[in-house]
């Protein structure tokens, strides 16, 4: 027998938490890309860096940063690997020595070609749905960022 808390009866259940929702669902994506990611030998955060880089050639550490919402001391690491894995290259900016610029190789557009992505955007079982809830997840994130950057309190 279980005792129904003050919490539950307030309407504080984890179940009605959106920010669980999303949480939860990420760490099955992060489940559901594992294996696929395994047979390649990446990780999640050097998969999603590939497939932003597939879209710019010669973008910049920084750019790339925001564009994958981390921070450079996060970023640095991710790339070199990808460099020692052939997959990308990494050169100064002859403009900028400060910035580093980044681009795909040869090996690491073949990888993408692959499209990893297929199976788990079938996995998801949205079907048609599926860019509709895409778009939506990416303007709560959107709002969430506006609504926090707004507020210097806030975050």
């Amino acid at each position: 027998m279980t005792r129904t808390s003050k919490a539950e009866t307030k309407g504080r259940k984890l179940s009605n938490f959106l920010c669980f929702a999303v949480y939860s669902a990420n760490l099955a994506f992060g489940r559901a890309y594992k294996p696929i990611l395994d047979a390649v030998g990446l990780t999640y955060t050097q998969y999603i860096a590939m497939v932003a880089l597939s879209e710019a050639d010669e973008q910049t550490v920084s750019a790339l940063g925001e564009k994958l919402f981390l921070e450079s001391n996060t970023l640095t690491p991710i790339l070199k690997k990808l460099e020692q894995s052939g997959y990308i290259s990494r050169v100064r900016d002859p403009a900028d020595e400060r910035q580093v610029r980044v681009s795909l190789t040869a090996a690491g557009r073949r990888l993408l070609d692959k499209d990893i992505n297929v199976s788990l955007v079938e996995a998801t079982g949205l079907g048609d749905e599926f860019p509709v809830v895409q778009k939506t997840v990416a303007r709560l994130r959107d709002n969430l960022l506006r609504n926090t950057r707004a507020d210097p309190r806030k975050g």
